[in-house]
């Protein structure tokens, strides 16, 4: 999952881990058997369609809206634009983040005129990289002097462009209106958008969503992608085994497209014009591509008249959106990698599933109920009884084409990968030989139905699970999920434990700890977090420790603090790490103000 900008990072940060801990547990459809949210549908002429939740208890609108696109939808040449495209919505409008919408646009045209020309000498420079002339194409140092004249002049352009524009102006128009938490994020299917209303602002909301889909001005087109390096630095390059995760990926889908990291490959993200930009965004922007979500305190009938009013503005595309069609190839060998990183010894292992709403993969989450948690098979065996491992857990992960279930360990004391990975082939053969227990079994149901209920209590989860479900291709899904997953058998989880656990639909990846590595400090916080989740909340911390906003921070700060009563329990042991790293990066800004100022 990824959150879209850097210019406001902190209060972002925990919104994507808890979107990473929602939509990664299965337990998050209907509270009980036979429960349903009430939605109410609609569907506006231009093909846009609206789910509406009414809470009128609340004082507040949870709005959002989802554009059915994800990096599944790119290609080779174009990686991470659905993710780049996340940025640029919140560039602003005709009527937002300018001061003179006439010149604004008469330098954009002129940027792109200039950057025609860097194109041609970046095709130039490729030339000289496949001859080895050059080491690096995208080297500054190994600019030509054409290039460095139109950057130049292209950097003249923008810092003209820039002394036109309202900064954040998106963000400082809600927050004066009482609105809060506007966010946005891209994962391989989807790209959501949300922010919390006053009630009697909603008709803003209306305004200001469907002007900046009709009316957007991709601003800082091409310096933005400094941002999204700067977020591939701190998400990917600098934790510890985040280079190798993308490169598991990447090995373990064949052909794929989930094979590539949202955010892009770099080299893409140096190539992107803003003519193939525009194309994908009439692609996949367009209004029979996109969902409006509200949870919330507001009236049915004035909420259509006002979808009408302003989303019905926006243009339908003729024909739908394509699907993807490039299927996995079926795996017929086992794939292993071996890496030394800067990390706790911990393994890996992941087979090919899946996707979301087959009818196996009721039971693939089952599954993992039954072996995660501190009453699952994974922690009595891994953790307690052998004492090889500080965590180990699984997830399977139903993605909208394809699906994925994954095992992941890290070490104790002198353990070895090695040594995870055969307990993990223990508990795996304990499965495919014996029927789950009818009272274990129960009990794993009865955590589902509970969890689920009290993630659909709170309207901004919620919120979130529509964005989720309508994006992976059904909604509906909240509504009955649970009664699928009730009615899964012990020959059923017996059934899919034989059927896709076969070393050759596997891929391995075991981390060992260079020789040269120092010894891991983690906090006690930190360390009890579920190993797959905490090489991100470690990257979010790293963004704390990045911000030089006091401002920004504090903002996070209180955001957390207004909604950690109401966090399920899989994100609450997120909320002190969080908390404790705002309050003492807060405190370092503090006693050196003139480190501080907007990042």
């Amino acid at each position: 999952m990824n959150e879209h900008r850097t210019n406001h990072v902190a209060p972002r940060l925990l919104v994507a881990v808890t979107l990473a801990v929602l939509l990664a547990l299965p337990a998050v459809a209907g509270a009980e058997q036979g429960a349903q949210v009430p939605v109410s549908t609609f569907k506006l002429d231009n093909g846009m369609e609206f789910l509406a939740v009414q809470r009128p208890e609340l004082s507040t609108v949870y709005a959002a809206w989802v554009a059915h696109v994800g990096s599944s939808n790119e290609r080779p040449g174009i990686t991470g634009i659905s993710h780049f495209f996340e940025h640029m919505m919140f560039k602003g409008t005709h009527t937002i983040g300018t001061t003179n919408i006439t010149r604004d646009l008469e330098i954009m045209d002129e940027l792109e005129k200039i950057q025609e020309q860097i194109r041609a000498e970046d095709r130039k420079q490729r030339e000289r990289y496949r001859l080895g002339e050059i080491d690096n194409p995208f080297d500054p140092e190994q600019r030509t002097p054409k290039m460095v004249e139109l950057e130049a002049r292209f950097n003249e352009l923008m810092e003209e462009q820039r002394s036109l524009m309202v900064k954040d102006e998106f963000d400082k128009v809600y927050t004066e209106a009482g609105g809060s938490g506007m966010n946005a994020f891209t994962n391989e299917d989807m790209t959501g958008y949300f922010v919390n209303v006053p009630a009697n602002k909603l008709e803003l909301w209306f305004w200001m969503e469907s002007d900046r889909l009709l009316n957007p001005v991709f601003r800082e087109f091409y310096t933005e992608r400094d941002v999204v390096y700067e977020e591939r630095r701190l998400r990917t390059e600098s934790t510890p085994t985040g280079k190798f995760d993308e490169l598991f990926e990447s090995m373990f889908w064949q052909s794929h497209p989930y094979g590539w990291p949202v955010v892009g490959w770099p080299s893409d993200l140096e190539s992107y014009s803003m003519a193939q930009a525009k194309a994908y965004y009439d692609t996949y922007y367009a209004a029979n591509n996109l969902t409006g979500i509200l949870v919330g305190n507001f009236d049915l009938d004035q909420a259509k008249a006002l979808a009408e009013r302003y989303f019905g503005r926006l243009p339908q595309r003729t024909a739908p959106a394509p699907d993807v069609v490039t299927l996995e190839m079926q795996q017929l060998a086992e794939k292993r990698m071996v890496a030394e990183c800067d990390c706790q010894p911990q393994v890996q292992v992941a087979y090919h599933t899946v996707p979301f709403r087959h009818k196996d993969s009721y039971a693939l989450d089952v599954m993992t109920g039954i072996l995660n948690g501190n009453t699952g098979r994974l922690y009595k065996s891994l953790v307690l009884d052998q004492g090889i491992a500080s965590s180990a857990s699984t997830n399977q992960n139903s993605r909208k084409w394809a699906g994925a279930f994954t095992f992941n360990a890290e070490a104790k004391g002198d353990a070895t990968p090695e040594q995870l990975e055969q307990a993990w082939y223990a508990e795996l053969k304990r499965l495919q030989d014996e029927p789950v227990p009818a009272e274990e079994l129960q009990k794993v149901k009865n955590n589902i139905a509970a969890d689920a209920f009290r993630r659909l209590e709170n309207p901004f989860f919620l919120c979130l699970q529509l964005i989720f479900y309508d994006g992976l291709g059904d909604w509906h899904y909240l509504n009955y999920w649970a009664d699928k997953t009730l009615e899964v058998t012990a020959e059923d989880v017996q059934r899919v434990a034989k059927e896709y656990f076969d070393p050759t639909n596997s891929a391995v990846g075991l981390y060992r700890r260079s020789a040269d590595a120092p010894a891991e400090e983690m906090s006690p916080e930190l360390a009890a977090l579920p190993a797959q989740l905490r090489p991100m909340v470690q990257a979010q911390l790293k963004q704390i420790q990045a911000s030089q906003s006091a401002d920004e921070l504090e903002s996070a700060l209180n955001q957390l603090l207004s909604q950690k009563d109401q966090m399920p329990p899989q994100v609450q042991p997120i909320v002190p790490v969080l908390e404790k790293a705002l309050r003492e990066r807060i405190e370092e800004l503090s006693a050196a103000p003139a480190a501080g100022g907007e990042s």
